[in-house]
Order: structure tokens, then sequence, then C-alpha cells
């Protein structure tokens, strides 16, 4: 017997992204079932049915109205420019059109569509991503929403959220895979010539800044310590930089930078192996090295943890060569055992009952 269409609802709300609304149709309308049918059918609409304009300089124009979200198995709302015109309060036409929803519909956001969803209620107490950027704003909107910015995307069951841009492909492959099983995904990620699987997740792509150090009283032991980096760095000596005791200077030091002289260290060690991974052709002992770690097997480990993957799948993300992998458990050059592993790919999965 033949199994029934799933009908994809797509929403585009002005100011919509190109890149990101063309996704679910991409993905879902390449989808082949084992004989060939078409285990989906994708509906794009406004809450009018009119035109919107997108964040470029054109606008689309659209076959549907919302009225086709009440006929929804999913329905997916597109990334737009702006996600704080949709914050406070949620427009009208946008909350009439969430407003159709049937009980069950699966509801997935792509990037900054998450605002959209929060600002309706429909994420509160679910988790939840959304780019990295607007992290911090999304924090302060909606509480009762347990964001993670590092992830791909986070499926909470019934509702499904991704991080930026790409994010969105991974999203509709992992419900494919969901649905119809690898075989089907993987086709679909061949077509489209990207990875069935992303390594790691987006916080490999978050840039972390050195924190401003003017009117600092550490500023002076931190633009010391960034030229030490390749050796190793005891707290009585960053201490002694600052002219402080060491219990002076960890205070000081946390209320500056709002973390610990060896969390901050580590830090800027990875920073450091990340721009030589990233612009040269050092071999991960080498960069290792360079950034203090000591090992390549302490810079794997610390790497792991922090972005999700190993330095060679970095090397590989950033200037598309191989290096050279390295395993083992390490220990930081702060003292701290390394025990954390790599998490491929980087998403927060949970079934709902």
């Amino acid at each position: 017997m033949q199994q029934a269409v799933h009908r994809v609802v797509v929403l585009a709300l002005p100011g919509v992204f190109p890149f990101e609304l063309g996704i679910p149709a991409k993905a879902f309308g390449l989808a082949r079932g084992p004989d060939g049918d078409r285990p989906y059918e994708v509906l794009t609409c406004t809450p009018d049915g009119r035109p919107v304009r997108t964040s470029e300089d054109f606008s689309i124009a659209v076959e549907h109205d919302a009225s086709v979200i009440a006929t929804a198995d999913t329905l997916i709302v597109a990334a737009i420019d702006d996600p704080l015109r949709v914050s406070d309060p949620l427009p009208e036409p946008v909350a009439a059109a969430l407003g159709r929803l049937r009980p069950g519909t699966r509801l997935v956001s792509i990037c900054t569509a998450s605002f959209v969803l929060a600002a309706a209620g429909l994420l509160d107490g679910r988790p939840a991503t959304t780019h990295w950027i607007h992290a911090e704003r999304f924090r302060e909107l909606y509480p009762r929403t347990p964001l993670d910015p590092d992830v791909l995307y986070v499926d909470d069951g019934d509702v499904l959220t991704s991080a930026g841009a790409a994010a969105g492909m991974d999203l509709c492959l992992h419900l494919i895979r969901r649905d119809h099983g690898s075989e089907i995904a993987n086709q679909v990620a061949r077509i489209c010539v990207v990875p069935p699987w992303r390594d790691g997740g987006q916080a490999q792509y978050i840039a972390r800044p050195v924190p401003d150090a003017t009117g600092s009283d550490t500023a002076g032991a931190r633009e010391w310590a960034l030229r030490q980096l390749h050796q190793p760095i005891k707290l009585a000596q960053f201490a002694t930089q600052a002219g402080m005791s060491v219990r002076t200077f960890s205070r000081r030091f946390l209320a500056e930078t709002g973390q610990t002289p060896g969390h901050w260290l580590t830090t800027q060690r990875l920073e450091l192996a990340r721009r030589l991974l990233e612009s040269s052709d050092l071999p991960v002992d080498r960069v290792a090295e360079h950034a203090g770690f000591g090992s390549p097997s302490s810079l794997r480990q610390h790497l792991a943890a922090a972005v999700g993957v190993s330095p060679a799948a970095y090397r590989r993300t950033f200037q598309g060569r191989s290096g050279p992998e390295c395993s083992a458990a390490g220990q930081d050059v702060s003292g701290a055992a390394s025990t954390a592993s790599p998490r491929l790919p980087r998403v927060m999965t949970r079934t709902s009952s």
C-alpha cells in the first residue's frame, strides 16, 4: 500500500531570506521512495497570499495564503532578516496564520524563524536553537526557552529548530532521515552535493574576540600571557605580571573578564590553535606546541569539547585540507584533566512522548 503523502507547508514572512526559503522545497521535493514515489508535497504560502519582500532587492510571489496551514502535516517557518520585528508583539497577520495550525502538526523553524515560534509561545519550556549571532537577544526576550546556540539543530519531537542558513538543510535531511531512513536522506544529500551529516555544530563558526583590556587592572598581565601561550603559565606567574597576590589577581580577573585565569588561558590557546589550523600548514602536533597544549591529544580533547570536532576535521572545514588525526586523553596546561570526547554532529534530539 502506498504511503500517504506528507504535506509540508512553508510560511514566508516579510524580510524572508530567499536561500533559506528555498531549502525545504529543494530537500523534500527531491526525496523519492523505493518505487520512485514522492513522500512529500511542499506548498509555500504567505499570511495573505500576496507577494512578500525578501531580504534582497526582489519580492517573491506565492500560490497560497495561510489557509493551507490548516492542511499541513509539517509547518516550516523560513528565516527572516529582522527577527525583532516579530518579537513584541507578534504581528496580527502572523498570529492569525499560526492560529490555523491543527493539533499534532510538526513545527519547524529555520534560523531566525525561531523568534516567530517563540513569540507565539510555541517554544515555552522547549529546547531550541537559533543563529549564534542572535542568541543573546533571544535569551533576553524568551527566557522560558532553553537555548543551545552551539548546535546545528534541535529535535524536540514535534518541534524542531535550526541554526543559521545551511543548518536548515541539515535539519531537513534529519527530518527525511527520521521519516524515511538514511538511504533516502543520503540520496537527497548527494543530489544537492552536500554532506548528509556534518561534523560538529555552529560553535566552530563563532568568533570569540579577546575582551577589551582598556582600563583593566589585569590588562597588562593578559597582554603578557598572549605572548607566552606557547609556554606553560602558572597562576603565580600570571599574578606577578599584574603585581598582585594570587588571591587578589584571581578575584580581579574574574570580575574583569567573567572567566577564571585558567579558563581564559585555555580559551586563548584554543583561539590561537584555530587560527593556525585555518591559516597554516603546520602539522597538528606543531599547532598543539605553538598553542601551548603540549600534545596533540590535549589539543584534540579541548577542541572537541569546545566546538565538537577534531583538529583535522576543523582544518578540513576552514582550509579544505586534510590533517593528521590525533587521539588519546591529555592534560591541559593549567593542570586540569581533559576527558571530553568528540560529539559528531552537534545536535540536540529528544523524542516527545
